[in-house]
């Protein structure tokens, strides 16, 4: 149990002294440091905890960037794109530094058309002031495209995963469905509003985290080391599931096609919804908004 019970402790102090951390890398133990020694302490903080993992979700799965319309079976799209995305005040996230009232995520994006009105694409995103990066696969099924006088209908799967923020796993999975219209304005140019619905689902867990700000080594190494560590002084967050965590997110935007040239913007708002807290009534959040951009090349 002392051994067990020591390789925490070096584990938690490495962990936090590992690498250099930027403005906005993350300090998710801070939630049950924050609460330590409160009633209801461990309820409150995996509440916190929550309300920030569907925030952050938010922020990782912000962008579409593209109508239901596919590059076609032989065609494929580079972009680079820029989410400005605000965050909320009433939800605590644990950055390092003073909490940014909006947050900057550039990402690269490639699409690549398939048979069957089908569309394989990818992005990877960084997360700006930090560590942290976000790497997103989809697959797109155009149901309905190309005609003349019908709208042109799509149906997306992705899943979202951010790496690089200690002691945090937290994915995004989802099913968007998007409707849009491309209309000529002569020769090789092309303008195509679209919006959707994205029915996005968070989960999100953490590792044992030291909440006793106050716990020394000396402490988690006696003979009792295992019930003090026990005693609400470390512990995990209650997982978040996808399955009690979805956040609708809505779009509108427009794409512009010159040529090979592509532009894009989209105006999206992320529902958080709300949920119980054991012993603390119900805890509504607010949306999350952002613009997003994309600059590419369409072949």
């Amino acid at each position: 149990m002392r051994t067990f019970s020591r390789w925490l402790v070096l584990a938690t102090a490495l962990s936090g002294a590992a690498a250099h951390a930027d403005d906005n890398d993350l300090q998710i133990a801070r939630f049950g440091i924050d609460r330590y020694g409160q009633e209801n302490a461990a309820a409150l903080a995996s509440a916190d905890f929550r309300a920030f993992a569907r925030t952050f979700g938010a922020v990782i799965n912000s962008a579409n960037l593209m109508p239901p319309r596919t590059t076609g079976h032989s065609g494929y799209a580079f972009n680079a794109e820029l989410s400005v995305v605000s965050l909320p005040d009433s939800v605590f996230l644990p950055t390092e530094r003073e909490q940014p009232g909006s947050v900057l995520v550039p990402s690269v994006h490639v699409r690549k058309g398939l048979p069957f009105s089908l569309e394989l694409g990818g992005r990877v995103g960084w997360v700006e002031k930090s560590g942290m990066v976000t790497a997103m696969g989809e697959l797109k099924w155009a149901v309905n495209e190309g005609f003349t006088y019908l709208p042109d209908v799509g149906a997306r799967l992705h899943v979202t995963k951010l790496f690089g923020a200690h002691d945090l796993d937290l994915t995004t999975t989802g099913l968007d469905i998007g409707v849009g219209k491309q209309f000529p304005l002569g020769g090789m140019i092309t303008l195509t509003p679209y919006g959707g619905l994205d029915l996005a689902f968070v989960s999100a867990a953490s590792r044992t985290l030291i909440f006793n700000p106050d716990l020394t080594l000396e402490e988690s190494q006696d003979d009792d080391s295992r019930a003090t560590l026990a005693n609400g002084n470390a512990g995990a967050y209650a997982r978040v599931s996808a399955g009690d965590n979805l956040t609708p997110r809505f779009y509108a935007g427009a794409r512009f096609i010159g040529g090979a040239l592509q532009l894009g913007a989209e105006f999206s708002v992320t529902s958080l919804g709300s949920f119980d807290v054991t012993g603390d009534g119900t805890r509504d959040l607010p949306s999350v908004v952002a613009f997003n951009t994309t600059l590419g090349l369409d072949f």
